[in-house]
């Protein structure tokens, strides 16, 4: 099986999402940093289709301006233009497997796809 994970190594949540993948035998692993490597409008778009979440719902609020910009309640097309332009707002870890997409936090919820 296949794990992609879009990790912030100065994130604890993300490190240890990728730890937990890092034990599991027999899993290829992608890591793509996203801030610099940042995902498109679309990739976002279906990452999010893909776990049943709102776009808004993958808003990181800390140590952004989420808040200010209204992120939390705007509207998918609004976070998803936002997120493209400027990554620092996507809330990490997002894991994609086989068995489907989660926003791994806590990191405890990679167990429901790997």
């Amino acid at each position: 099986m296949k794990a992609t994970i879009w990790h912030n190594p100065n994130c604890s949540k993300s490190r240890a999402a990728l730890a937990r993948l890092q034990e599991e035998d027999g899993l290829e692993i992608e890591v793509i940093q996203y801030l610099k490597a940042p995902p498109t409008r679309e990739t976002l778009a279906a990452l999010y289709a893909e776990a049943g979440m709102a776009p808004r719902e993958g808003v990181r609020t800390s140590g952004t301006d989420a808040r200010e910009r209204g992120l939390p309640e705007a509207d998918d097309d609004t976070v998803l233009d936002a997120m493209a332009a400027d990554p620092k707002l996507i809330e990490r870890p997002i894991v994609k497997t086989d068995k489907g997409v989660r926003l791994c936090r806590p990191p405890e919820r990679i167990e429901e796809i790997i």
